[in-house]
């Protein structure tokens, strides 16, 4: 162990909890019965922060560590970390993208077939032997439809390449087009009002809250569906009841929420809804790999502060 002191503000998977644990010297925050007291004693010593990627962290929590020199954050979203006030301390900020691409990507379309093809309610059909009684309700074709996705970076890419190869179309709105085979729409609204099924995969934080309201679900109309694997805050979840409630839009895929892990009980009484419990990196291979990227930003920042996966906001 070497005589690094970390601040650990989240709960940690025992793969990455104990790897930081023999190389450093954490102080568990997160569960940390008398916080207060635990920074006074160590946080004139914290060099390093590790936290969650829903973890929100204060500027008063930052002000009591004057030594902070790099915040790792575990997960792909840093909506929880105060960017411009890093800047101006020149406090590092990492993060784990590209390792949960894939896995992420799978879960908006397997919400994308759950919501078109019916799938969560045929397999219920089946378990309460409805079949024996009655045959399965006819759902919606998929090949031929408009996928409309609201962030193009890695993870959007990633969903447009497997829509694509189900025979779906694709269009995208985003800051600016890129140099991709797919249609770019420059206003959200337009492009909800162009497409089937709506997908949010853009970064979380103050710039995207609500950004998909009750004009966008509007334009998405009664025949769309929105699917959201991004982040809960980038949706407005009581104009989603809404619309959802009064036939708006059609249906919804959500992995995140508002304010997880809690569900409104409207959504949860919803048959037309398909809920998930934020599960789009949550496969072993993934979260190890996002653990090891994690451990090893602190420890390229400690040794030779070169190769760090910096936020872009701060490269």
């Amino acid at each position: 162990m070497n005589d690094i002191d970390i601040l650990v503000t989240a709960a940690l998977p025992p793969f990455l909890k104990h790897p930081l644990e023999a190389d450093y010297r954490c102080h568990d925050y997160a569960s940390s019965s008398d916080r207060d007291a635990l920074l006074a004693r160590v946080g004139q010593r914290i060099r390093g922060l590790v936290q969650g990627g829903g973890t929100v962290t204060p500027p008063a929590l930052l002000d009591r560590l004057p030594a902070l020199e790099i915040i790792s954050v575990f997960g792909v979203g840093y909506d929880g970390v105060p960017i411009g006030y890093c800047r101006e301390r020149d406090i590092k900020v990492t993060h784990t993208p590209d390792v949960l691409t894939d896995d992420v990507a799978d879960v908006a379309v397997a919400l994308i077939l759950m919501t078109g093809r019916g799938f969560v309610r045929a397999n219920r059909f089946v378990r309460d032997g409805e079949w024996v009684r009655r045959s399965p309700e006819l759902t919606t074709k998929l090949a031929g439809k408009w996928v409309g996705i609201l962030g193009l970076g890695r993870i959007g890419k990633a969903i447009a390449r497997r829509v694509e190869a189900m025979g779906m179309h694709v269009a995208y709105t985003g800051r600016k087009p890129q140099d991709v085979a797919y249609r770019y729409v420059p206003d959200l609204v337009s492009l909800a009002a162009e497409v089937d099924f709506l997908v949010v995969a853009c970064p979380g934080g103050p710039a995207t809250r609500h950004l998909v309201d009750a004009r966008v679900l509007a334009a998405l109309g009664s025949d769309g569906t929105l699917v959201n694997i991004a982040r809960g805050s980038i949706v407005d979840e009581a104009a989603l009841v809404r619309a959802l409630a009064d036939g708006t839009i059609r249906s919804a895929g959500l992995d995140v929420f508002e304010n997880e892990p809690h569900v409104p009980d409207a959504l949860l009484a919803m048959d037309h809804v398909t809920l998930l419990p934020h599960v789009g990196s949550a496969t072993h291979e993934t979260r190890k790999a996002m653990a090891d990227l994690c451990k090893q930003n602190l420890d390229r920042w400690f040794t030779e502060r070169a190769g760090l996966t910096l936020v872009p906001e701060l490269q």
